[in-house]
């Protein structure tokens, strides 16, 4: 689990080893941010050799790239491609500030800069009320909306009554996944499982943090209310679907 991680006017960011995705939020409150380079990526600038993806998840904000300015109201999504010099993050009111959630995974690639907002994101509706996992999932980068190199991310919006994400539950070999919980009232929480299908265990999880989940875990969680949660991975292809799942009455 990664804790602590939006802080007022501060980038933070955690570099894994799982496919070296960085993950990382933006909360811009009182100052313009700018995306400083890390000494540990050995680089010239952070995305000499990087791309990546950014969701807003509270209020308006704009984010630079090299000059241009993007700007992203709640649930939008920008993309930004490797070779980008010049980030930074603003907000438009330091009352309503932005949050901004941050994916990078290496990129040996460069593509366009895109914008999308949450109507032009692809959407499946899954699950149902029964099952107390009625959810959209909304796809931004992926094989068909934003190209990149090798990233995946998007959105999944819980629906009143339903508490679970992705179940069945499945692991990908190929992947790795990172969950960023936000939405979530302060009294409330989410229980996240990990681990093999037959051996999980589970990490409670409050608003804005996030868990990375290697290869060979599972990954969903259940709230104790509704919530909405970012979804992102890295690794070996794009197949938004190349995933093995793992039955529910299998679960230990």
């Amino acid at each position: 689990m990664i804790a602590d991680i939006v802080q007022v006017d501060a980038i933070n960011c955690v570099y894994t080893h799982y496919d070296r995705m960085i993950v990382g939020t933006a909360n811009p409150v009182n100052k313009t941010l700018p995306l400083e380079n890390y000494p540990n990526l050995r680089a010239g600038y952070f995305l000499e050799r990087r791309e990546i993806g950014i969701i807003n998840v509270a209020g308006k904000g704009t984010v630079t790239a090299d000059g241009k300015s993007y700007d992203l109201d709640k649930f939008d999504c920008l993309y930004i491609g490797s070779g980008v010099q010049d980030v930074s993050f603003a907000s438009e009111s330091p009352g309503e500030p932005a949050v901004f959630y941050l994916l990078s995974a290496p990129a040996h690639a460069s593509f366009p800069t895109a914008l999308m907002s949450l109507t032009q994101a692809v959407k499946v509706e899954a699950g149902s009320l029964a099952t107390s996992n009625s959810r959209t999932i909304n796809k931004y980068i992926h094989a068909d909306g934003i190209k990149s190199c090798q990233l995946v991310m998007g959105l999944t919006i819980l629906h009143t009554g339903s508490v679970w994400n992705t179940m069945p539950a499945h692991t990908h070999d190929r992947r790795m996944e990172a969950y960023f919980y936000f939405d979530l009232p302060a009294d409330q929480k989410i229980v996240h499982y990990m681990g093999e299908g037959n051996e999980t265990r589970h990490i409670m999880v409050k608003n804005y943090e996030a868990v990375v989940s290697p290869p060979w875990s599972i990954h969903s969680g259940c709230g104790t209310t509704n919530y909405n949660f970012i979804w992102g991975m890295a690794g070996e292809n794009l197949d938004y679907t190349d995933m093995d799942p793992v039955s529910i009455i299998d679960l230990r």
